[in-house]
């Protein structure tokens, strides 16, 4: 059994029991995972640090999770909850058609829109001015509406 700790959109975070990284990996991707607290299905591993020894004890160092966001009290709505059930599916799916080319994205997709490399489908990171270049080339992108961890950051 692998342990991690877990946590979703709106910043809960809590434990994840799985027989193998794979079933987390299969479970995640079929949205069959929801925060215990708020329902959200966006959830996703939370960055953790390598377990270090101290003192005859063996302790596993986690790293900080993301700075607060904005929540309610109350549960979404179930009609709401469904909703972004769904368009987490639509971009999962896209995003399973897509390759991850990290902060490379500005250039990747200039060079496909110069025709300098084929055009396929891709996603990453970019920064707002990054971004804003793209548009004002006349670039078609899109933001990602549903956050997704950089693959290079899973555990």
């Amino acid at each position: 059994m692998i342990v991690y700790d877990l946590h979703c959109a709106a910043g809960h975070a809590f434990e994840g029991w799985f027989g193998s990284s794979a079933d987390y990996d299969r479970q995640r991707a079929d949205m069959l995972l929801s925060c215990p607290l708020c329902n959200s299905s966006d959830v996703s591993k939370a960055p953790m640090a390598p377990a270090l020894a101290s003192g005859g004890r063996r302790e596993s160092a986690r790293v900080p999770a993301e700075p607060s966001v904005p929540v309610a009290n109350v549960a979404m709505p179930p009609k709401l909850q469904e909703a972004f059930r769904q368009l987490a599916q639509a971009q999962a799916k896209a995003l399973s058609q897509s390759r991850w080319v990290g902060t490379q994205f500005a250039d990747e997709v200039r060079a496909q829109h110069y025709g300098e490399k084929d055009e396929v489908p891709v996603h990453g990171k970019a920064s707002a001015d990054e971004a804003q270049a793209l548009v004002d080339e006349g670039i078609m992108i899109a933001p990602l509406l549903i956050p997704v961890v950089d693959p290079d950051e899973l555990n």
